[in-house]
């Protein structure tokens, strides 16, 4: 078993001013899509210039703080904002949800895109590659904040985590997992293939597959949340519903992206 680095969650507190490590790393992950999106702007396909790539962060990160709290909401804890509509707002209280941010993230994004007059999928390939490092700083964050462990385990790796609502048993550090998976190789396998002009649907359905299947896979590592348990048939986790969709959303675009570009290609 390993040691659990109990790091403060507050980086920085100035008298009453805290600020946690996990908003930290939305500001981590903010920036590198900038620096990120810069790069791609610079490409000769690119549908966006370089100086709009700040209102294009603008709008994401509208999107994700938005959609990633009603998200948190509505498929966390629905029956809580039925008893008190108001708490959808707290969001001082903390939660989020990625399916949220995404579907939030597309919304905000469909605005900017059709304010720019690009096509929907010219936007979302081109930002699909600057998402990954974004989710791997916020799984940093929820490791730091000792947050959404893991189930109880015996691996050599477990850790027992410094929350009262874990107990002493030692758990599987899952948010490491997704960090490692949801971060770092989904930002790898998004970077390289987006690397030359591909089919337009291809990046983005490359993201929502392989992020649906790394979610799907960890959520049997992860704990899942206490109020909701399973969802079906005694295993089924929130996440897997939620993430059962994307995988197949993003297999239908990768597909439907290749033939429609083998097809031009032999009517050329």
């Amino acid at each position: 078993m390993l040691s659990y680095p109990e790091i403060d969650p507050v980086a920085i507190s100035l008298g009453p001013l805290q600020v946690h490590w996990y908003g930290l790393m939305y500001l981590v992950g903010f920036s590198a899509a900038w620096w990120l999106g810069q790069q791609r702007a610079k490409r000769d396909n690119a549908p966006l210039k370089p100086e709009q790539v700040s209102d294009l962060i603008f709008y994401g990160a509208l999107g994700v703080v938005i959609g990633g709290r009603a998200g948190y909401v509505l498929f966390y804890n629905f029956d809580k904002f039925l008893q008190d509509p108001l708490w959808l707002f707290a969001v001082w209280e903390g939660g989020m949800s990625f399916h949220g941010g995404l579907l939030g993230v597309i919304v905000a994004l469909t605005l900017y895109a059709r304010k720019l007059g690009i096509p929907f999928f010219a936007m979302m390939d081109f930002v699909a590659p600057l998402v990954p490092v974004g989710l791997g700083a916020g799984r940093l964050g929820n490791f730091i904040g000792g947050e959404l462990w893991g189930r109880v385990s015996d691996v050599p790796w477990a850790m027992v985590f410094p929350s009262s609502l874990a107990g002493n048993l030692p758990r599987h550090p899952s948010q490491l997992y997704q960090f490692a998976l949801e971060g770092l190789l989904l930002f790898v396998i998004l970077w390289c293939y987006s690397a030359k002009p591909r089919p337009a649907m291809t990046v983005s359905g490359l993201f929502l597959s392989c992020y649906g299947l790394f979610r799907f896979v960890v959520e049997f590592f992860r704990q899942p949340d206490e109020h909701l348990s399973f969802v079906a048939l005694d295993w089924v986790t929130m996440g897997q519903l939620l993430s059962l969709p994307m995988i197949i959303a993003g297999i239908t675009l990768f597909v439907l992206g290749q033939r429609l570009a083998g097809r031009s290609k032999s009517m050329s």
